[in-house]
């Protein structure tokens, strides 16, 4: 599938004169694509047409590998929208590569000590018209299945007044993953789907609407693995274990994800 931004004039119109004060998030942005045909993925974009055109919306995507902001960020792409502000844990700010990028690409950092900071920061963003991404589970899924979320997606979008909007991704995680080696292989094939924005039902708070967004993101994981074309002979170990898959259950996830936060407090203490 070519990679391609949607446009019209007038939407371009609308934001070339913030995508010139944007050089290193453009500079990025051709980058990731390059790497994209170095590696052959084989997209199946679906649903980018429910990114909307203009104005802000939080995107709030499924966890499973290294490579999510940026297929979150190729739907986007594709509506025509080259800025989404995503919102990372700060340790991905302190880093000596990444923490200059993602300074200079003007996404959101946050801090567990700081939190309402980076909310805020988050939300006036939305209101100024901007897309935010998010991964609501805080980390990447061990199991490939969601992990419980946090509620922070949900309360931004119900205090900007701006959708809400389920992405999944699915098949980067079998180049390069957490706890596991990358594996550059190529033609692996990568599902990006962009999901209608949830309505929010009046009275409704955060807590209950994040509770339909993981129900939505669980239904979505689901039908996107039904779909996916890949299943390579003897090679199941990113096949989540509830359909017949080797990877852990999330129990078992949640066991391995104590022991490495375990063992990095240890190494920063020594």
């Amino acid at each position: 599938m070519p990679i391609r931004p949607i446009r019209d004039g007038a939407a371009r119109e609308r934001i070339g004169m913030m995508h010139r004060r944007e050089w290193p998030y453009r500079a990025v942005i051709r980058t990731a694509l390059a790497f994209f045909r170095v590696l052959g993925f084989r997209f199946d974009l679906r649903g980018v047409d429910n990114v909307p055109a203009t104005g802000g919306a939080v995107l709030a995507s499924n966890h499973v590998s290294y490579f999510d902001f940026m297929f979150v960020g190729l739907s986007a792409y594709r509506r025509g929208r080259r800025l989404v502000r995503f919102m990372a844990k700060q340790a991905v700010f302190d880093h000596r590569v990444s923490g200059p990028l993602m300074r200079a690409m003007k996404h959101i950092p946050v801090d567990r000590a700081a939190g309402a900071g980076s909310y805020r920061h988050a939300v006036e963003s939305l209101r100024a018209g901007e897309l935010v991404g998010v991964f609501p589970e805080s980390t990447i899924s061990r199991s490939y299945v969601p992990r419980p979320l946090k509620s922070g997606a949900a309360r931004m979008a119900l205090e900007a007044g701006v959708p809400l909007i389920p992405v999944v991704t699915w098949g980067g995680h079998r180049v390069w993953t957490v706890g596991r080696k990358p594996v550059w292989k190529r033609r692996v094939a990568v599902s990006v789907w962009v999901d209608e924005p949830m309505s929010v039902i009046p009275g409704e708070s955060a807590a209950d609407l994040t509770a339909r967004l993981a129900i939505r993101l669980r239904e979505l994981v689901d039908k996107v693995l039904s779909e996916y074309p890949d299943r390579p002979p003897g090679d199941d170990w990113w096949l989540p274990h509830h359909v017949g898959g080797s990877a852990p259950t999330p129990e078992e996830a949640a066991v391995a994800e104590a022991a490495a936060i375990a063992a990095k407090r240890a190494r920063g203490r020594s």
